[in-house]
């Protein structure tokens, strides 16, 4: 992991809350100098201010990953205040409700959860390139989702996982050459803000999971800091699940199994 002893700057975006602000603890506890970008500049601020009180070396600036001179800012923000911008973590996403239809999907919902989750990503990418091969150790860490991998509901926002799944494999094509790697970590059902209020169903969610459990950010962020860290040196165009073994196993068939054969020998 990254080593106490080696500062490097720390680019992630969506970092108010969940999954982003659990790796920006993570990275910044091992050593990492971190920028927590989010479009809500309050809640960013909210969560520098409780990483200082760590003794965690963070910053706060906000950045909307779906405008380019924004992401632009952020990145050369990054560059000023961290003095070198060697790993990215592309976490920003947008997520809306499914309609009861495919076919009643608006065009509007299907364009903002590609343009915020995947060309979002690009935008960043795009930006932070430059410095992160200049850094000579450059990472992109994106995190995409179980959803891009297999059905799970939510059409534009699986679509847009698959995709920055997609898109990881082409950068890290052309970054490796560069001295850049480009990975991607899949998630299963994490325990985050966005399940307020909906608790039970993060409950109930648990008994399909073969590990017995739904993830928790530090989960998701433990993952991150492995493949951003010098220990994933070789590691380049992978998608990592840290899914509980949900893609592994297909919990409800081995209960179904489990129930034949127990009926078959009573």
């Amino acid at each position: 992991m990254l080593s106490p002893k080696e500062r490097y700057g720390v680019l992630i975006t969506g970092a108010a809350r969940g999954i982003g602000a659990a790796t920006a603890r993570r990275l910044a506890e091992e050593g990492a100098k971190v920028l927590v970008t989010d479009v809500d500049a309050a809640a960013a601020e909210r969560t520098v201010t409780e990483l200082r009180q760590r003794g965690l070396a963070v910053e706060a600036f906000r950045c909307d990953v779906g405008d380019r001179e924004s992401v632009e800012a952020a990145v050369a923000h990054a560059v000023t205040v961290l003095g070198s911008l060697d790993v990215l973590v592309n976490n920003a996403f947008g997520c809306s409700p499914d309609a009861p239809l495919c076919e009643d999907t608006p065009d509007e919902t299907w364009a903002h959860d590609l343009d915020l989750t995947l060309t979002g990503a690009f935008r960043c990418a795009r930006a932070a390139l430059p410095h992160l091969v200049a850094s000579g150790r450059g990472a992109i860490v994106n995190i995409g989702s179980v959803n891009g991998l297999q059905r799970f509901g939510n059409h534009a926002y699986s679509a847009a996982k698959a995709g920055l799944g997609s898109l990881t494999r082409t950068l890290a094509g052309d970054a490796a050459p560069r001295g850049v790697r480009v990975n991607l970590v899949a998630p299963g059902t994490v325990r985050t803000p966005g399940w307020a209020g909906r608790e039970a169903h993060l409950d109930d969610l648990a008994e399909i999971y073969p590990l017995g459990r739904v993830g928790e950010p530090a989960d998701i962020a433990a993952a991150v800091a492995f493949l951003a860290s010098r220990d994933a040196a070789w590691i380049t165009g992978a998608t990592l699940p840290v899914d509980g073994g949900l893609l592994a196993v297909n919990t409800a068939f081995a209960r179904a199994a489990r129930a034949w054969r127990d009926e078959e020998r009573a």
